[in-house]
């Protein structure tokens, strides 16, 4: 979500100043590419870029389009064919073999519930959302609907003003807030439209046990991933902001205190770093119960294997599924050493847990990384199976 808090940023600046600005959406993706479906730049009118479409290879033709979106104050669907050797002539040459497919709108920040306005809703809570955007791949040159729904399980902002399309749209954006997964759909209504319907997740929330040395790079790598960190101590002269400027709070407390402060959901991480046994110990007693996805544990397997065994003499019943998120000693095995390099092997392995992924070396995967096929509807209402 660093992606989408840069670029809200970065919009309310521009506003300060008087710049017009355009959103870039890659809104579908056919084969491989760079960066997926969802990916975003803001463009002001003199130039400025936050986000990013590509790898750098899109940037500067989608540039020169935004600064027509802005000047015709018109969405606009432009396709780079990286299949296509005319790309290479232009100047792309992305070499992804494949089709990408980018929206650019014109953000009117007198319109309500404009696009950033919607992100701005969105990162004012923690839960999850859904974004429809429309465009029509039948008719690239024609009216291009834009960013119409948000939905999240308190608020609906509909403004697709297509009326025989709206009750399916709805449906289906429903539908992906349950599931969680994003999809594309085509929709046969008085005109063939295809919906990237969005699901969109709350940044990655850190707890960080332990105001050590060792803490300090792991939320400074935290924070470059976007990740909310709160680092909690019981000791005074380490739970200091000062010493963590990048971490969201820096909480003193003890044991007991701690989870009073914060709130976990589902997007929560757990990092147990603090060196001190029985507080560790007495964190694991309250995390249990709550059954998050991970929980790390740094230092030696004896160690936590001697918590687990005094909190079962306590007569706390561990389930299968509570152990199953417990990962001690907390890492991926990439051979770490310092502070800075086990940093990055616990960040790795957060990762892989929470996107449900091995966290082993690409090169050894024989499937392709992304899904190359976009889900389609090929009737009103009609949803063909998943390819």
């Amino acid at each position: 979500m660093k992606e989408l808090e840069d670029i809200v940023q970065a919009f309310d600046i521009a506003q300060q100043q008087g710049k017009q600005t355009a959103l870039a959406t890659v809104v579908q993706v056919e084969g491989s590419s760079y960066r997926r479906a969802g990916a975003r730049m803001l463009v002001t009118e003199d130039g400025e870029l936050t986000g990013a479409i590509s790898g750098g290879c899109l940037e500067g033709d989608a540039l020169r389009k935004a600064r027509l979106v802005m000047a015709q104050q018109q969405p606009m669907l432009v396709t780079y064919d990286t299949t296509d050797d005319d790309d290479a002539k232009l100047g792309v040459g992305l070499g992804c073999n494949g089709i990408i497919h980018i929206l650019i709108e014109p953000i009117f920040a007198d319109k309500l519930n404009n696009p950033i306005s919607l992100f701005k809703k969105f990162l004012s809570k923690r839960q999850n959302a859904v974004v429809v955007t429309l465009f029509s791949l039948a008719d690239r040159k024609g009216i291009q609907p834009g960013t119409c729904l948000f939905l999240s399980d308190d608020e609906q902002l509909n403004q697709c003003d297509i009326i025989d399309l709206q009750d399916t749209i709805l449906e289906d954006a429903h539908s992906v807030l349950l599931a969680g997964r994003s999809i594309n759909k085509t929709y046969m209504g008085t005109r063939e439209l295809t919906g990237f319907v969005e699901i969109l997740k709350p940044a990655v929330s850190l707890l960080v046990f332990g105001a050590g040395n060792d803490a300090i790079p792991l939320v400074q790598m935290a924070a470059v991933l976007g990740w909310h960190c709160t680092v909690i101590d019981g000791r005074t002269n380490y739970a200091v902001a000062s010493r963590f400027p990048l971490a969201k709070n820096v909480l003193l407390a003890k044991p007991d205190q701690a989870l009073a402060q914060v709130k976990p959901d589902e997007r929560t991480a757990v990092v147990l770093m603090t060196h001190n046994y029985n507080y560790d110990l007495a964190m694991l007693r309250q995390l249990l119960p709550l059954e998050l996805t991970y929980v790390g544990s740094l230092g030696p397997k004896k160690k936590l294997q001697r918590i687990l065994d005094e909190l079962h003499d306590e007569g706390i019943p561990i389930t299968d599924k509570q152990l199953q998120s417990i990962y001690g000693p907390t890492g991926l095995d990439i051979g770490a050493e310092t502070s800075e390099e086990i940093a990055l092997s616990i960040l790795s392995e957060i990762q892989a847990v929470l996107q449900q992924k091995a966290g082993s070396s690409l090169r050894n995967r024989d499937a392709v990384i992304h899904n190359r096929v976009p889900e389609t509807v090929q009737e009103l209402g009609a949803i063909s199976p998943s390819r």
